[in-house]
């Protein structure tokens, strides 16, 4: 798909409407890449696919065409999102050709495949039962991660009933990641938590997890932002957050065990800053950590559309990537 055909395609959608304002239309029309950096930033970058979630969920672009659309923004790297290619039940073996094709089409337009976000059930919840399902399904992900050339799969520390015991929840945590990390091992595959929420914003207690597993194939991801710890209503993901963990203290905390780090964004200002996370502040956290790695990019705004905002993104780090 050549440029034009696919801003054509995705402003039919809502998802480049501020093109013609920011100038990217010019841009995108040449070989240059966008908000190219003066100086090499000390990160490599890497699009996170959630970024562009809505365009893969309503297919108005094709999953498998994750890598093209990267390439086309000028990204090194791919972060996939293990629902985009969820095989339907019974047909688990198609998997295996597609993780085939997609590994052949990175290659093709020479990106690394470096993690897959794996959304498979409570790993932390009390219930051996359902916990054993969700281990069991985290399996498919590692050989997928293997298959890709991944560094990585990222997990979710969720709990259910067990967010309101922090004991319980930890204790189980290193239970399902120890069992993931062992089977992980085996194919060079690393299992790494976000902070996605509830009790694994809790910095603090994901690195006394990741302490108890005590493997090297067990890390983290930190993530810019997903540092609330409670919103109303209780769920997860929708309702006003009501407590935070310090973002900038979690992340201190977390880059020492970090294997990826996610550059979340919201909204930004008329200079281009995000509003809510000081991206200058905590980059120099990453830098000082030592951390050289792929940072990825994941846009979870509304005020702009999705390409604008991941391109947004994009040229914050590199502005302060230095």
């Amino acid at each position: 798909m050549d440029r034009r055909l696919f801003i054509k395609r995705t402003s039919q959608f809502g998802l480049a409407t501020s093109f013609a304002q920011m100038g990217l239309l010019e841009i995108l029309g040449k070989d240059s890449d966008l908000f190219a950096a003066e100086s090499k930033p000390f990160f490599k970058l890497s699009l996170a696919q959630w970024s562009l979630h809505t365009a893969f969920q309503t297919k108005v672009l094709p999953a498998m065409e994750f890598a093209k659309v990267a390439r086309e923004f000028g990204f090194d790297g791919l972060e996939y999102v293990s629902s985009f290619y969820l095989p339907e039940k019974g047909r688990e073996s198609e998997l295996t050709k597609t993780v085939a094709e997609l590994k052949k089409r990175s290659s093709d337009h020479g990106l690394q495949n470096v993690l897959i976000m794996v959304d498979e059930g409570d790993l932390s919840t009390s219930d051996n039962a359902v916990r054993q399902t969700a281990i069991d399904a985290h399996y498919k992900w590692i050989d997928a991660a293997a298959g890709l050339g991944c560094h990585s799969i990222r997990v979710n520390l969720f709990g259910g009933e067990t967010e309101n015991t922090p004991e319980i929840w930890m204790e189980k945590s290193a239970e399902s990641l120890r069992t993931l990390c062992e089977r992980a091992a085996k194919s060079n595959i690393s299992v790494i938590v976000e902070n996605h929420q509830l009790l694994s914003s809790d910095a603090a207690k994901v690195v006394k997890i990741i302490k108890n597993v005590n493997m090297k194939n067990c890390g983290t991801l930190p993530d810019f932002g997903n540092f609330c710890l409670r919103r109303e209503g209780g769920k997860r993901f929708e309702g006003k957050c009501i407590e935070e963990y310090d973002r900038y203290k979690g992340m201190a905390e977390l880059l020492p065990f970090a294997k990826g780090v996610s550059a979340k964004s919201y909204d930004f200002d008329a200079s281009g800053e995000e509003t809510t996370i000081d991206y200058k502040r905590i980059l120099k956290l990453v830098k000082d950590s030592g951390y050289t790695g792929f940072i990825g990019v994941e846009y979870e705004g509304t005020g702009l559309s999705e390409v604008d905002g991941l391109m947004a993104t994009k040229a914050l780090l590199l502005k302060h990537g230095n």
